[in-house]
Parts: C-alpha cells; sequence; structure tokens
C-alpha cells in the first residue's frame, strides 16, 4: 500500500527525463541492431542496457566491463561442463549448485564493483545451461553461449555509445563533491570539538556518519578510470586520501574523547584553548601550495599556547592535555597531507609523496569482509538449485527450467543485503505484474504492430515510466524486475510469435523460482540488522585483540584503515536495539585508542627488560586480550569483571611510574594508560578532593 502510494505521488524531475531518455535510445538501439544481425535472443540485449543503466558513465562503462567479463566466464564453463554432464542430470545439479555457490561465496566477499564478475559468472552458466536443455533439438552449447555473450556484448555497446555521447555525466564530479563535504565536516567537528564544551556526546555519531562516508567514497572512486572525468586514473591517489580520512576520524574521536575528560575536571583551559584553536584554525586555512618537506609544520605558537594551556589547568589534567596535544598535532598533520594529495589530484597528479609511498607499493588495506555471510549465501544459492532443478528434473515439467532460471537468478542479486527476504517479495509482486504486461501486449497491442518503429512507439510509454523509478532507491525495487520480467516475458524476435501454453508455463516459473529462493534465503541466509551488527562488532572486537601485538608503522595503519572501515558498514545498519547502538557509538571510541595499544608495546621496548614495571604492562596487555575476547564472545560477566581489574592495573601502574627517570616514557605511558582506560574501558578517572573516583560509563 505505502509502495502504491509512493508511486502515485511520483513527479518525475529533469535527470529522471534525461535518464529514462538516454536509456530508453540504448536499449532499442541494442534491440535493432540484435534485430539486424539476427540474434537468437534479442531480449538479452535490451534487458542488458536496463541492468546496467546508470546515470553516471563511469558506474555504466565499469558496470558493462564486468558483464562481459562475467557472461563470458559463464558462458566458457558452460561450454566446457554441459557436453559431459548433460546425460547425468543428478551430477549435472549439484555441479551447477556448487559453481553458482561458489561464484556468490565469492562475489560476497568482494565489495568492489568487480564483484559482479564472479556473480554473473555462476548464473550466467545456469541460464546458459538451462536453455540448452530446453531447447537440445533446435541449438547446440556453442551457439548458444556464443549468442548469450554477442547479445551482451551488443546490449553493453549501445548502452557505452549512447552514455557517454549523449549528455554524460561523469562521476569524478560527484566524488570531488562527496571529498570536499567530507573535508568541511571534519573541519566543522574539529572547530566544535575545541570550542563547544556541551554535547560532546554527539561527536561519535556524527564522526560514524564521515566513517561511512569514507567507504561509499571508496566504492565510487573504483569507477574512476572508466570515464573521462578530470579525475580519471586518481583512484590511487583518492584511496590514500580516504586512509588518510581515516586517521583523521580517529585523530577526532580521540580529541572529543579527551575533551569529555578534562571538562568533567575543570573547565578554566578553555580560555588558553580558544587562543590556540584560533592559531590552529587560521594555520590550516591558509591556501598556499604545501610542499612534502611542510607535511610535519606545525604553528609556531604551537609550543608556547600549550604552555598556557597547561599553566591555567588543574594537575590532575596535566596528562589528558598531553595526550590531547599529541592528538592535535596528528591531526593537523594529517590535514596537510590530505591537502597535499588532493592538490596533487586537481593538478591531475596520481603520483603519492615519498613519505607515503609505503601505503601506495604494498597491498591495498584489506576492508571488511563477512566470510560467514558469505558462506551463508553460497550455501543458500546451492540449495536453491538443487532443489529447483530437482523439482524440474522429478516433476518432467518441460518449462520447469524458468522456474529453475529465475530461482537461481533471485538467489544471487540480493543475497548482499542483510534481509534480502522482502527485497525478494516485491521481486516477486513485480513478476506477477510483468507476467499481466506481457499479457496486454502479445496479444492486445503486438497483433496491430508491423514494423520496428510502431514498436518504439507502444513501448516507450511504459518501459520510460519504469525508468524513470530508477533513480529513486524506494522504487527502482519494484520497477526494475517489473521492466526486466515484461520484456523477457515478450520475448522479441524478427517472426514474433508467442506460445500460449509456454507463456502460461513460463509465468508460473517466474514466480514459483523465486518463491523456492524465498523460503531457502529465510531460512539459511537472512538476518536482520541487529544480528548483521552483531556479528560486525565481534570482529571489531577480535580486531581490537589483534592491535595488541601490532607494531606502529604500515601494518598498523592497514588494520586501523580495515576497522575504521568496518565502523563505517556499521553505522549504516539500522538496527533497533538501543544497547547495540550504544555500542556501534562506543566501537568508534574504541578505534581511536587502537594506536595506544601499539605505543605501550614500543614504549615497553624502551625500558629495561628486566624492570618491573615491564612485566605489569606484559600483565596489562594479557588482561586487555583477555578483555577484548570476552567482548568478542559476549560473555558479560567475564568481561565485566576483566574491566575492574584492568583499571586496578592501571592505577597500580601510575603509581610505579614514578620510578622510572625517563620522563619522555613517563609521560607518554600516562597519555597511553589514560586513553586505555578512558576509551577502550569506557571508564571516566576523575579527581575529587578526597580521593580517586574511578565512574564506569557503562556495563
Amino acid at each position: 500500500m505505502l509502495l502504491t502510494k509512493q508511486i502515485l505521488a511520483f513527479r518525475p524531475n529533469k535527470m529522471d527525463w534525461i535518464f529514462a531518455t538516454k536509456t530508453f535510445i540504448a536499449g532499442m538501439l541494442a534491440l535493432y541492431v540484435a534485430f539486424v544481425l539476427n540474434l537468437a535472443y534479442p531480449i538479452w540485449a535490451i534487458g542488458t542496457v536496463f541492468v546496467i543503466a546508470n546515470p553516471y558513465s563511469g558506474m555504466t562503462s565499469s558496470k558493462s566491463l564486468y558483464r562481459v567479463l562475467g557472461t563470458f566466464l559463464g558462458a566458457a564453463v558452460s561450454v566446457v561442463a554441459l557436453p559431459h554432464l548433460i546425460h547425468m542430470p543428478v551430477l549435472f545439479t549439484v555441479f551447477l549448485a556448487v559453481w553458482v555457490g561458489f561464484c556468490l561465496y565469492l562475489s560476497l566477499l568482494d565489495r568492489t564493483p568487480r564483484s559482479y564478475v564472479s556473480m554473473l559468472a555462476g548464473y550466467t552458466t545456469v541460464i546458459i545451461c538451462f536453455n540448452v536443455v530446453y531447447f537440445i533439438d533446435t541449438a547446440s552449447i556453442f551457439d548458444m553461449a556464443l549468442g548469450r555473450f554477442l547479445e551482451i556484448t551488443v546490449g553493453v555497446v549501445c548502452s557505452a555509445i549512447v552514455t557517454t555521447t549523449l549528455f554524460p555525466m561523469h562521476i569524478g564530479p560527484a566524488v570531488e563533491t562527496r571529498v570536499s563535504k567530507t573535508f568541511a565536516d571534519t573541519k566543522e567537528i574539529f572547530d566544535q570539538i575545541l570550542l563547544e564544551p556541551a554535547e560532546l556526546e554527539n561527536y561519535s555519531k556524527n564522526l560514524g556518519n564521515i566513517a561511512r562516508d569514507i567507504a561509499d567514497i571508496h566504492v565510487m572512486a573504483v569507477h574512476l578510470s572508466y570515464e573521462k572525468s578530470t579525475l580519471k586514473g586518481m583512484t590511487r591517489p583518492l584511496q590514500e586520501i580516504l586512509h588518510q580520512l581515516s586517521l583523521l576520524v580517529s585523530n577526532l574521536v580521540a580529541m572529543s574523547e579527551r575533551m569529555k575528560q578534562l571538562d568533567g575536571l575543570d573547565t578554566h583551559y578553555r580560555t588558553a584553548l580558544k587562543q590556540a584553536h584560533e592559531h590552529i584554525a587560521a594555520f590550516l586555512l591558509d591556501q598556499h601550495q604545501i610542499e612534502e618537506s611542510e607535511l610535519n609544520q606545525l604553528p609556531e605558537q604551537f609550543e608556547q599556547d600549550f604552555q598556557q594551556i597547561q599553566a591555567q589547568a588543574l594537575p590532575s589534567q596535566q596528562v589528558i592535555l598531553g595526550s590531547l596535544k599529541m592528538d592535535i598535532r596528528h591531526f593537523i598533520q594529517n590535514i596537510r597531507a590530505i591537502r597535499l594529495l588532493w592538490q596533487r589530484v586537481q593538478q591531475g597528479d596520481s603520483t603519492l609523496p615519498a613519505t607515503l609511498t609505503a601505503l601506495g607499493n604494498s597491498h591495498y588495506p584489506t576492508l571488511h569482509r563477512d566470510a560467514g555471510v558469505a558462506i551463508r549465501g553460497g550455501v543458500s544459492a546451492c540449495l536453491i538449485i538443487l532443489i529447483s532443478t530437482g523439482f524440474w528434473i522429478v516433476s518432467g515439467w518441460k518449462a520447469g527450467f524458468m522456474m529453475a532460471e529465475m530461482a537461481a537468478i533471485s538467489a544471487c542479486i540480493l543475497t548482499a543485503m542483510d534481509n534480502p527476504v522482502p527485497a525478494l517479495k516485491m521481486f516477486i509482486r513485480a513478476n506477477m505484474y510483468a507476467a499481466f504486461m506481457v499479457f496486454i501486449y502479445a496479444y492486445g497491442i503486438f497483433p496491430h504492430v508491423t514494423a520496428f518503429w510502431q514498436l518504439i512507439v507502444v513501448l516507450a510509454p511504459f518501459v520510460m515510466f519504469c525508468l524513470m523509478l530508477f533513480l529513486h532507491p524506494p522504487l527502482i525495487g519494484i520497477s526494475l524486475p517489473l521492466l526486466m520480467g515484461t520484456i523477457m516475458g515478450l520475448n522479441f524476435q524478427n517472426r514474433f510469435s508467442l506460445d500460449q501454453v509456454f507463456f502460461f508455463d513460463a509465468s508460473i516459473g517466474t514466480v514459483l523460482g523465486p518463491i523456492i529462493s524465498v523460503f531457502i534465503i529465510h531460512l539459511v541466509r537472512a538476518m536482520s540488522p541487529d544480528m548483521t551488527a552483531q556479528r560486525i562488532l565481534s570482529q571489531h572486537y577480535k580486531a581490537l585483540r589483534q592491535a595488541l601485538y601490532l607494531p606502529y608503522g604500515l601494518p598498523f595503519r592497514v588494520h586501523l584503515r580495515s576497522m575504521l572501515d568496518r565502523i563505517g558498514i556499521l553505522n549504516s545498519k539500522m538496527v533497533q536495539s538501543g544497547n547495540l547502538k550504544q555500542q556501534i557509538e562506543w566501537a568508534l571510541v574504541e578505534a581511536s585508542a587502537v594506536i595506544d595499544l601499539t605505543r605501550l608495546q614500543e614504549l615497553m621496548n624502551k625500558l629495561d627488560p628486566n624492570d618491573a614495571l615491564v612485566s605489569e604492562l606484559e600483565e596489562l596487555q594479557q588482561d586487555l586480550d583477555d578483555y577484548f575476547r570476552a567482548m568478542e564472545q559476549g560473555q558479560k560477566n567475564v568481561y565485566m569483571s576483566l574491566k575492574q581489574q584492568i583499571v586496578e592495573r592501571i592505577q597500580r601502574l601510575n603509581q610505579a611510574l614514578q620510578g622510572v627517570e625517563n620522563d619522555d616514557v613517563i609521560h607518554r605511558i600516562q597519555y597511553s594508560l589514560n586513553n586505555i582506560q578512558s576509551s577502550l574501558c569506557h571508564v571516566l578517572t576523575q579527581q575529587t578532593p578526597n580521593n580517586l573516583q574511578v565512574e564506569a560509563q557503562h556495563g
């Protein structure tokens, strides 16, 4: 009912008209070329245009390339496997099920547009093999595979020609806008953290949104190599900018946490902090070209400003101020690194500064991958094909191949969602509506169509309307399957004819196939956003534990980037549980203190190995390891007990530090201990007139 209201309330804008017109022209061109070449299934050519349709030429081009590659791979597997297995139905079915499940597993592990290759290779094999079985008397496997590849290629080429020549829209400006907005957002939050003492708890949510934006820009940047915008070929430096932005988010969260601690003790220091902020802001606003040798440059008054701040602060605030100073220094250096990279990108220079080439020459940071979801997706696809194909074989229903095809396709196309079931139900509804539209066109309109231009005229209203809905996320879920179901059901041919029996059989099959998928996916794959978020949080706690033993340098930076990418995904989950929402906000805070785990190990190496302090620090590391493991496994009683144990050990360590002669080591360890207690254990230390009070923030 809600969807109906949205469609009735829909009013296309200029962008909708341009996109729909371009896509319709490309689709008709592909259909015409397929007719002229007398290809066996012109519907695959026009259908390809609609499947890869996107307002941005770069996204269309990349998806086109991946679709051709996936089709080629699926066609090759079909040609190699089918002749050997066609007389062994059971083994044939098992092979297809395992192949599609494996392809879908690989697709779900890859969070780049390349994932389309493996997913398409899986169900293309099913489509070709099942069509060959149905048309066994009139078609060969090689001709069917070659025809599928040629028709897909025709659709891709026609789409590319129209997209790049008629009002082309490049993704480069969109990426540039998103990056600029992210820069502005980080600056605004930095100003708020240092200038506004109230409502600091809201910053973790805003910073979580920035982490999510970084993940989105990462996906968009991959398409830049496939278009001719000003950012063409800049994917590598943009990925490095995103890495630096991730570090920037970590700095901002750490600053926010330190400010909360400071304000909990006393706010007199803020007068001097305001002056320091003015100097920092003026320094960062300087728009002159940054040289690589100036990356670590700080404002001239930086040290003097912090001396004044510390002079106005309480003794109990000195350690926290020292940590804040370190975070602000790193923030300034990251900002300058980002500005240098962005300057080079805008000048068309894709090279990285020598100080940043370590990351650029290594493997790009491994971003979040959920192997558990990928396995369950692959298993569900495998079961769906076994059941649907088995039913086709046992029943002897000749048109059952359409049911098995649709089951395989629907098993793959939406499995990246947390819970694909609601979208698949809409997919089924759309197929029902498509069968109705096919009936109207086939028996009410097409008997009067005798020329191609007439075909264009009668298709235009329906196709254009569906295409206009594509750019609106709530509506594409119904418009795309409705359009594709109608086009596939019409089965355009040079000599058009429609078998009534096959029409009704195929219509039934297109509905039954997705129903099988819905049932199996609901049992095996579907997860609520809350369940998915809980799984990702478990991986987050595991990553915290792994960070205990990472040396500072490239491995640590790669690890931190993957953690912040995971948090970006967490912030995209529409969870219902208030406790989970709080844990997601804390995850960003926890990631900001990961560097302190690495610093402790680095500082331990500067002490005498026989020193009792080193032994106590090693015990703290073990306690933190046990604490994160308990968090990962959801053992609340265990991690609550360990939290208290860690706080007590940190207090003993602070007392033991009085005997260390190296002041620099003392201060750095104090900074890290404070950050671990505040940001990882979520315990706020406050100095009262009589004693040291430890207030647990959660648990």
